[in-house]
């Protein structure tokens, strides 16, 4: 034995990750960190573990393996939950009932105070379970085994005892039955670490990559006040941050998104144990943790991937559970392991679901954060009680407060999950991405609208918002295999305004975004209009109010606005990084600006919005142009202070030359001035465009032609009306002249030329036109962009195959 050892104790200054057989996965891993991360600044609480060999001995000198052996050996993975329990129970009495050795008792004891020498008599300690099979690059064991917080030293010892017959609860035997893992294969250890206060603190978990999408480009942390019982549990909707590694890596030390969470509750540590409280208003509507504590956590999350990934001889993502000690408002690591499902999916292999059927309209469908990117159907199964979950049958939607890990065995049959309460880290949404089935978490109010027996579609394959609709809706899956596809020449873009999908529609193989709206941004995720922010006081009281509750945690409405905005616009840039991302400066219509909140004071009534108040025409104007300045602001932001150098700008629906160059100039002023390295396109969707293209070329790097409103000024076709929509179509002749006039003219003064209307999405033929006439890039809505590309291969390929015959003809003559 070294020093730090003994026959049934290891301090974590002396485990590391080759000591898994003798601490479990948990334990080894924290050893590792506390040996090779400290001195990086990775805070890891001191303890010990106490060995498996404490473990095999109280079996053995119990002689309890055949017992156990007995009563495990009839299950199999279609048990019933009722014969696992009964067997679970039976195994966890023989190890709790069984002695521990006096020489184990008293290295316990004498371990503890060591501990207490070092943190003071007020000593508690988190007495965690670390089995041998947990914690690896292939099986994660998610809350299989127990843990106990809080606890003293006279309760030390019986927490260890429950420790060490968690090892057989009803959930850890479903896990090794359903992965192939042999039971007396699997021995415990226990750790024992300094219990660090987060119950007065936050506590969260941090990821390593997007957990939804796979997205290996971010660090993605959720958080909580108190406790992270809650958290995991599904019990509290967390606090969201996002951060770009690569960006924070160059030194943009910057969050690149945060969505607040309602944080309703929290679990505290009281006189006679832990309990769950309410939490107040001011900590609900505020971030329970500080900017710099998130950067804290993303910086020590890129220490602990490189370390482990330097380990593994590969990249590997990590999933780490981290506590915010509110006494000494230090964060401290207190579990780090393998990310095993996100990771893990074949990155060639692409899968897409689709409705093929249109929703009701009514009911209106349950929302919540969606986990998975899947659609599944089934009849409800609402579960209230043990007694409900015993009637869950396979293929059934379960519907659920909130699930816990004890459920692994009925929601391994489910179609899909739905729950009132959680987040994107809860129990239920990591055991669902691990078995592959679509969840629906934090809806508030599933299992008072949903009833058993309810047949319903469960949506999440649209973003981070997934649905729950009522009736089974017709569905389609595609499997793409991305290794099978190559680029055309042709640069294909996609059409990307809302955020929540940009890290999905990132992994496919496009060449950057052709279009991002900001009025996407600004309407679903801003929601305020920005000269309401600037002058919130001309508002109605009950408008006021509605902005004080929209802005709350940030500084000002102005603060709060180009905040939101540019986070908004990076999470797009972020998701692409480093690809091009253009973004149009906002387009409303003064109809759609005065739906914004506040927005009905600052936007005047127009009998034709269409062709009214909007694009350039308003950015230079006494209305609009300190608004105009926050849209400047936030992408000064995402440029300059968030690194995402990828983002160039693109102005809408410019009439005039002098328009343009009044825009440009406005936007200098913002400190957007056009250089190399700044790029701003023009949108060529007026015939004024086209027809003059030659002059704006001389004030613009680049066009990319609006098919929609080029179309609707073409044909004079108001495109919002149904009454002549007939009359609307992108392969008119005289729309087909015009995009070749642009084309044309685009190349004949060096610029490139891209298109991002919906022609080319809903018209293949419309594509191949654009790409004869030598199109630069065509932008693409997500869901067209596999079926487009293949296309545009074959297309290419009948060009070249043209060319060789007509090289070929050509060599032959006399």
């Amino acid at each position: 034995m070294t020093r730090g050892q003994s026959e049934y104790i290891c301090w974590f200054s002396h485990i590391s990750m080759t000591d898994l057989a003798l601490v479990g996965g948990k334990n080894a891993s924290l050893g590792q960190m506390y040996q090779h991360l400290e001195s990086q600044g990775v805070r890891v609480p001191n303890g010990f573990a106490i060995t498996t060999r404490a473990f095999k001995e109280l079996i053995t000198a119990n002689q309890l393996q055949p017992l156990l052996d007995s009563s495990l050996a009839p299950l199999q993975q279609s048990s019933t939950q009722a014969e696992l329990d009964a067997a679970a129970r039976i195994c966890q009495d023989l190890i709790y009932q069984a002695p521990l050795s006096a020489e184990v008792l008293g290295e316990i004891e004498t371990a503890f105070d060591v501990l207490q020498k070092q943190y003071g008599a007020e000593l508690t300690v988190a007495v965690r379970s670390s089995a041998t099979a947990e914690d690896l690059p292939d099986a994660s064991f998610a809350g299989q085994h127990e843990s106990f917080l809080h606890i003293q030293r006279e309760s030390l010892i019986d927490a260890c005892r429950r420790c060490f017959a968690s090892l057989y609860t009803p959930r850890a035997i479903r896990y090794r039955l359903n992965h192939g893992i042999d039971h007396k294969s699997v021995a415990l250890s226990v750790g024992v670490m300094k219990m660090v206060r987060a119950d007065t603190g936050a506590s969260g978990v941090t990821f390593t990559l997007d957990t939804d999408s796979g997205h290996p480009g971010m660090v993605y942390t959720t958080a909580t006040f108190g406790l992270g019982e809650l958290l995991v549990q599904g019990a509290v909707e967390p606090d969201e941050f996002y951060v770009h590694k690569d960006r924070f890596a160059a030194g943009y030390r910057q969050i690149m998104n945060r969505r607040l969470g309602s944080k309703l509750k929290k679990m505290v540590w009281t006189s006679t144990g832990v309990a769950t409280v309410n939490t107040t208003n001011a900590e609900q509507q505020n971030y329970c943790i500080p900017e710099s504590d998130v950067l804290i956590l993303a910086e020590t999350a890129l220490k602990i991937e490189a370390h482990y990934s330097q380990l593994a001889g590969a990249n590997q993502p990590m999933d780490i559970e981290w506590a915010r000690d509110g006494i000494d408002g230090q964060i401290y690591i207190i579990q780090a392991r393998p990310e095993t499902v996100a990771s893990n999916r074949p990155h060639n292999i692409m899968v897409r679901y689709e409705l093929e059927s249109k929703p009701p309209a009514a009911p209106p469908p349950l929302t919540g954060r969606a986990v998975g990117q899947q659609i599944a159907s089934g009849r409800v199964r609402v579960v209230r009680t043990a007694e409900d979950l015993n009637k869950v049958e396979a293929g059934e939607v379960l519907v659920a407060t909130t699930t816990s890990p004890d459920w692994g065995a009925v929601m391994q049959s489910a179609a899909a999950v739905v729950t009132d309460e959680g987040g994107r880290t809860c129990h239920a949404a990591i055991v669902a991405r691990e078995l592959g089935i679509p969840a629906v978490v934090g809806t508030q109010r599933a299992t008072a609208t949903l009833n058993t027996g309810d047949m319903v579609t469960v949506a999440c394959h649209t973003g981070q918002t997934g649905a729950v609709y009522a009736g089974e809706l017709a569905f389609a899956q595609t499997t793409t295999n991305l290794d099978d596809l190559q680029r055309p020449r042709t640069r294909l873009m996609l059409n990307v305004g809302n955020p929540d999908i940009a890290f999905k529609a990132a992994l496919l193989p496009s060449d950057g975004v052709g279009l991002a709206r900001l009025e996407f941004i600004i309407s679903n995720h801003v929601k305020l209009h920005p000269m309401a922010a600037i002058y919130p006081q001309r508002l109605s009281d009950d408008e006021q109010k509605q902005v004080a509750q929209l802005t709350q945690g940030h500084t000002s409405p102005v603060d709060f606005f180009v905040n939101t905005l540019a986070e908004g616009i990076a999470t797009i840039a972020g998701a692409f990084f480093p690809r091009p991302v253009i973004a149009r400066l906002s387009d409303f219509k003064s109809n759609e600006y005065a739906a914004l909140l506040g927005g009905a004071v600052f936007e005047p009534q127009e009998s034709n919005p269409m062709l009214g108040f909007r694009g350039a025409s308003r950015y230079a104007h006494p209305d609009y142009r300190e608004g105009f300045a926050l849209e400047c602001a936030a992408f000064k932001k995402v440029r300059e202070e968030m690194g995402f150098t990828n983002v160039q700008v693109m102005v809408p629906f410019c009439r005039r030359v002098s328009e343009g160059q009044q825009t440009l100039a406005e936007m200098a002023d913002n400190g957007l001035a056009r250089s190399a390295d700044f790029q701003v396109y023009l949108m060529c969707e007026i015939p004024n465009n086209v027809i003059l293209i030659d002059d704006f070329a001389r004030d613009f790097d680049a066009f990319s032609i609006g098919s929609n409103d080029l179309t609707q000024l073409t044909l004079g076709v108001d495109r919002d009306s149904a009454l002549v929509a007939f009359d609307f179509d992108e392969r008119d002749p005289g729309v087909l002249q015009m995009l070749r006039m642009a084309i044309e003219g685009a190349h004949r003064n060096g610029r490139p030329i891209g298109i991002c209307g919906q022609g080319p999405s809903d018209y293949p033929d419309l594509a191949a036109y654009l790409i004869e006439l030598g199109i630069d890039s065509i932008s693409l809505t997500p869901d067209s962009l596999l079926s487009t590309l293949v296309a545009v291969q074959a297309l290419e390929q009948s060009h070249r195959n043209k060319d060789m015959t007509s090289s070929s003809s050509a060599a032959t003559k006399p």
